[in-house]
């Protein structure tokens, strides 16, 4: 899960220089990441994953790293 996160972040919505040094608690939204690439992110991992991220819940505790997606999509999974 964590590595497509990262592939489609890395391939779709920010630039880094390095991906493979981006570690997964770095913070997303300083690295880049603004809210029309949030929505798109959110887009993906609903189609991805089949869940369903309630809009309430969009807050940089839930977006603001790789392993905090991890544990948002986690705790919407069935």
């Amino acid at each position: 899960m964590k590595q497509q996160l990262r592939n489609f972040v890395f391939q779709e919505l920010i630039f880094v220089a390095d991906p493979n040094s981006f570690s997964d608690d770095e913070d997303l939204i300083n690295a880049g990441l603004d809210s029309m690439g949030i929505m798109r992110l959110i887009m993906f991992i609903e189609s991805q994953f089949g869940v369903t991220l309630p809009d309430v819940e969009i807050d940089p505790d839930n977006i603001g790293s790789f392993n905090a997606l991890e544990r948002w999509i986690v705790s919407h999974q069935a």
